[in-house]
């Protein structure tokens, strides 16, 4: 991963790409899927694209290993992270954890034989493990970057606390943070201004996170960044009157600059100084290419503009 400095960047999430979540396989379509999203999201810039070894059971890294292996050079064009530590429907359990050093080699070891490459650009920690050993953590991603398999280390959903006490036991720097950030999930943005405030105890968010990921420059990867298209057109039937004013505010900001919803959306994230990144997880070609302005959006979008949107979005002011 190459270091950003400033604003973040944009970063494709291929959750959505291989079919179903269960054991079929996958084809021609979701193959043809893989490439069309990947050209649409170089289209507008985008060159890190995110995956994880469970997402739709192996088949999004397995069709965009596809992509790799029959499009001549494109690797050396793009960045790859890939994600391991959650284990679904494995020994008997529906859901656990597991950040062993055993766990850890093999599963980047899988990821790599599905995504058709050597290597993969930045590796993350998908979950916290009650049972880690930050000691096996060390050494299997040592092993891993002294075989040229991972290049930088990165987690996700962890807190500041947490990553200070696995970085404490690392020769490498955690480079990123994947945390669910968005307009309608600000539980990282409640929790800075609601301390010492009854309605914080409404907000799990781990207060200090984002502080200590911009103190030692860690990037924030915001997965969830569209909000499911809840503002930009999903119009869903049960709409907060919330809702309802923070859809209308950026349809008439995206009017008032010349650009799309999406692009407000997510230039409002970009716009913090945290260095956000957000994922976005579309299938849609069409909507990859509405989110090309973001980064521009965040540069020219006022205080006022923030502010109010973020109220919008909360249906209340702000203390």
């Amino acid at each position: 991963m190459t270091e950003t400095k400033g604003r973040g960047r944009l970063i494709y999430g291929c959750m959505g790409l291989g079919g179903p979540w269960d054991g079929t396989s996958y084809g021609a379509v979701e193959i043809e899927q893989a490439a069309a999203v990947i050209e649409a999201s170089q289209g507008i810039g985008i060159d890190l694209f995110d995956h994880a070894d469970i997402y739709r059971s192996g088949k999004s890294e397995a069709v965009f290993g596809e992509v790799l292996a029959r499009s001549e050079g494109l690797r050396e064009k793009i960045q790859v992270q890939t994600k391991c530590g959650i284990r679904l429907g494995d020994r008997g359990l529906e859901t656990h954890y597991d950040l062993s050093r055993e766990a850890i080699l093999e599963r980047v070891n899988e990821s790599l034989k599905r995504l058709q490459t050597d290597y993969v650009d930045v590796l993350l920690l998908h979950r916290p493990d009650p049972l880690m050993d930050p000691h096996e953590v060390a050494d299997a991603v040592g092993q891993l970057m002294a075989e040229g398999k991972v290049r930088q280390l990165g987690v996700s959903n962890m807190s500041g606390a947490q990553i200070a006490f696995l970085q404490d036991r690392l020769e490498t720097p955690i480079v990123a943070n994947q945390l669910e950030m968005s307009l309608q999930r600000r539980d990282w943005l409640e929790s800075t201004v609601l301390v010492n405030h009854q309605e914080g105890l409404e907000y799990s968010f781990p207060h200090g996170t984002v502080e200590h990921c911009m103190a030692k420059g860690i990037e924030l990867q915001a997965y969830g960044s569209l909000a499911q298209g809840r503002y930009t057109g999903a119009s869903p039937a049960t709409a907060t009157p919330a809702e309802e004013a923070t859809t209308e505010m950026l349809e008439r900001l995206a009017g008032e600059k010349g650009t799309t919803p999406e692009s407000v959306l997510l230039g409002w994230l970009m716009k913090h100084p945290a260095r956000i990144s957000p994922v976005v997880g579309t299938t849609t070609p069409a909507r990859i290419q509405a989110c090309a302005d973001a980064a521009s959006v965040a540069a020219s979008m006022t205080r006022a503009e923030w502010y109010g949107l973020w109220v919008a979005a909360r249906g209340s002011n702000i203390p």
